[in-house]
C-alpha cells in the first residue's frame, strides 16, 4: 500500500510539475519605480490570475537609457526580454535595431488579437506609427508635462490659489511674488528639454527639426536654435539669475522638491500625480502647461512622453501569442482606467478615458482629466504630432548640458542653442550612416 502510494504521489507531481512546465513565462523589462513599480506588478499577477497558459514576470531593469541598452545586449546574446519598456526618445534607435524587434502590429495579427489603432488616442497612436500607419510599439505608460502649483503657498503669497498662471509672463509674475513672500524655490521643472524645447515647441507650433521633427526620414536637422527658442531659453536663464527659476536636474527630481513644499510651481510629468497625492501636505492644482501669448497659434496641443512596450525579436510563435493576450489586457478599458486613476498616467485609448469620465472620477479629482485635454487640445500638427530623432537618448543630453550653462550663467541662450544644434546634428548624421 505504502508503494502504491508513494507511485500515486510521484505520479501527481509528475502531472503538477509537467503543468508548471507548459506555463509560458512572458519576461518584461521596465523602469518603473515607487508606486509606478507596484503598479506594474500589480498588472502583472492580474493577467496570471486571469489565466494559466502565461506568466508574465515583471523585472526592473534600471532607468530607461540602462533598461534599453540591457536589452539590446542581451538581444545579441540570445536571452532578450519578450517585452522592453523603452522611453519615447528611445524610438527611432529601436526602429533601426535590425532584427531586435517585432512591430506590435503584427503580433497582435498573428495572433488574431483585436488591435484597432482607431481606438487609442491620436496623439499617442501618431507617435508610435510609421508613415504607414502601423504601430511599432504598444503604448503603455503615456504622459505629458503639465504644470503643478501650491495652492497653499499661492494664498499666501497673495495670488488667486484657483488662478493658475497660463502665460509665461503671468508666471513670472506670480514667481516674483512668490519670492517676495519669502518662498525660497518659487519654479522648478523636470525633464528639461522634453519641458522647454520638445514640448515648449509643440505647444507653439514651431518644429525642433526638419522632416515632420524627424518622422519623414534620418536626413533630418535640428532648428531648436530659434528666436523663439533662443528667447524663451534666455527669459528662463535670467529667472534662474533672480532666484524665480531652481535647477533641478535632468530627471524628475523636481517632482520631489514640489511634493516636499520646498518649490511652489513646477512643470513635469503628469505621471507624477500619483506621488505627489499621496506625498503633499498642502492643497495642489494640475494645469495646462504655460505659453507665450504673443505666438501665433500658441497653445497648440502637447506632446506625449512616457514609454512603450516593444516586442523583442527572435521568440517562439507560441510566446508571442501569450505576448499579444497581455497586451489585449492592459488595453482593456477597465484596466487603463485604473493604472490612469492610480499613477496619472493618461488612459491611451478613447474608450478608457469615457469610462473615467462616467465614473465620476473626473467630479471627484478636478483637473485630472487635463493631461488627456492638453494632448488634444488640437488636432495635431506635423509640428505637434511627436518626434523621431537617432540617438535621441544622446541628443537629450546636449541639449540639456547646453540649457544648464545658461540657467548656471556660462553662456548665452543664442551661443548655447546654436552649439546644441551643432553637436545634436553630429549625433543625427553618425546614426543616419550607421543606419542607412
Amino acid at each position: 500500500m505504502r508503494i502504491k502510494h508513494l507511485v500515486l504521489a510521484l505520479a501527481v507531481a509528475g502531472v503538477c510539475s509537467g503543468g508548471a512546465q507548459a506555463q509560458t513565462e512572458i519576461q518584461w523589462w521596465h523602469s518603473m519605480t515607487g508606486a509606478n513599480n507596484d503598479g506594474v506588478n500589480k498588472l502583472a499577477a492580474d493577467f496570471n490570475a486571469r489565466q494559466k497558459d502565461y506568466k508574465v514576470v515583471a523585472t526592473y531593469k534600471g532607468s530607461y537609457p540602462e533598461s534599453m541598452t540591457a536589452a539590446i545586449a542581451a538581444f545579441r546574446a540570445g536571452n532578450a526580454p519578450h517585452l522592453l519598456q523603452v522611453f519615447e526618445v528611445g524610438t527611432a534607435t529601436m526602429m533601426a535595431a535590425k532584427g531586435a524587434i517585432v512591430p506590435v502590429a503584427k503580433v497582435m495579427a498573428d495572433a488574431k488579437e483585436p488591435f484597432d489603432p482607431k481606438a487609442y488616442l491620436p496623439t499617442v497612436v501618431g507617435y508610435y506609427s510609421d508613415m504607414q500607419g502601423n504601430i511599432l510599439s504598444f503604448p503603455f505608460n503615456s504622459s505629458t508635462v503639465m504644470f503643478y502649483i501650491n495652492k497653499d503657498e499661492f494664498k499666501k503669497a497673495g495670488l488667486d490659489p484657483d488662478k493658475a498662471p497660463k502665460t509665461w509672463k503671468e508666471l513670472r509674475a506670480a514667481a516674483e511674488k512668490l519670492k517676495a513672500a519669502g518662498r525660497q524655490c518659487v519654479y522648478t521643472t523636470g525633464w528639461p528639454s522634453w519641458m522647454h524645447i520638445e514640448n515648449f515647441s509643440a505647444w507653439h507650433n514651431v518644429p525642433i527639426g526638419t522632416k515632420q521633427n524627424g518622422m519623414g526620414g534620418l536626413d533630418t536637422q535640428f532648428t531648436f536654435n530659434s528666436p523663439l527658442h533662443v528667447r524663451h531659453i534666455a527669459m528662463l536663464g535670467d529667472m534662474a539669475k533672480n532666484g524665480l527659476f531652481t535647477y533641478s536636474g535632468r530627471r524628475n527630481e523636481a517632482e520631489a522638491r514640489f511634493a516636499s513644499g520646498e518649490c511652489a510651481m513646477l512643470t513635469s510629468s503628469a505621471g507624477a500625480q500619483g506621488t505627489i497625492g499621496r506625498s503633499a501636505k498642502f492643497a495642489w492644482s494640475l494645469n495646462y502647461i504655460p505659453y507665450h501669448d504673443d505666438v501665433k497659434g500658441a497653445p497648440q496641443n502637447s506632446i506625449i512622453g512616457g514609454a512603450t512596450l516593444w516586442v523583442m525579436g527572435g521568440k517562439k510563435p507560441a510566446d508571442y501569442k501569450g505576448v499579444a493576450k497581455f497586451l489585449a489586457f492592459l488595453s482593456r478599458p477597465e484596466v487603463q482606467m485604473w493604472w490612469h486613476t492610480t499613477t496619472g498616467y493618461v488612459p491611451i485609448t478613447k474608450a478608457a478615458f469615457e469610462v473615467t469620465r462616467t465614473s465620476g472620477f473626473y467630479d471627484k479629482h478636478p483637473g485630472a482629466d487635463m493631461p488627456v485635454k492638453q494632448l488634444t487640445l488640437h488636432n495635431p500638427t506635423a509640428n505637434s504630432k511627436g518626434l523621431r530623432f537617432g540617438n535621441f537618448v544622446q541628443g537629450r543630453e546636449v541639449i540639456e548640458e547646453e540649457m544648464e550653462a545658461v540657467f548656471a550663467g556660462k553662456k548665452d541662450a543664442k551661443t548655447a542653442l546654436d552649439e546644441a544644434v551643432k553637436r545634436g546634428n553630429e549625433i543625427l548624421r553618425k546614426f543616419e550612416a550607421a543606419n542607412k
